[in-house]
């Protein structure tokens, strides 16, 4: 029974010594955020390009990788047109400037409007398509993703 006990001493002493500091293990994960933009608001949609800019230069300030998505649905698709956004430009941008962050359109959405307007609304060149807006909300949540609606 000594040489057992000794033994597990021995395993848990090894474990402490080997096992990272939870500091260190948190900082060398990956940071993410999913971003939620559902208003066809100019001022919304800037507050979330500029959220997701300030995330970018804070970690890069720190030396550390952030991956940043801005999910568009409903109304909020409009950020995401290339015919009618009132940020395309800036959106586009993102693309040289901040490539981890990406753009994801909602194709239920798109799905809508398509039927509305007889075809399908042209994106900007930088989004890409998810098949529910919210459903990829939720699978970033679930997958340890911070959440921010601006």
């Amino acid at each position: 029974m000594k040489k057992l006990f000794t033994a597990v001493a021995a395993v848990f002493a090894l474990v402490a010594v080997l096992a990272p500091a939870p500091d260190a293990a948190a900082h060398s994960e990956k940071h993410k955020v999913v971003i939620h933009v559902d208003d066809n608001d100019e001022a919304r949609m800037t507050t979330a390009l500029n959220n997701a800019a300030n995330v970018t230069t804070y970690y890069q300030s720190k030396g550390e990788d952030v991956a940043v998505e801005i999910v568009a649905y409903g109304p909020g698709l409009m950020m995401l047109r290339a015919d009618k956004s009132p940020v395309k430009k800036r959106v586009e941008s993102f693309e040289g400037s901040f490539p981890n962050v990406t753009f994801a359109a909602c194709g239920n959405t798109m799905k809508k409007m398509s039927k509305k307007e007889g075809k399908e609304p042209p994106l900007v060149k930088n989004a890409k398509m998810v098949t529910s807006g919210v459903v990829q909300i939720m699978m970033r949540q679930e997958q340890g993703w911070a959440y921010v609606r601006p």
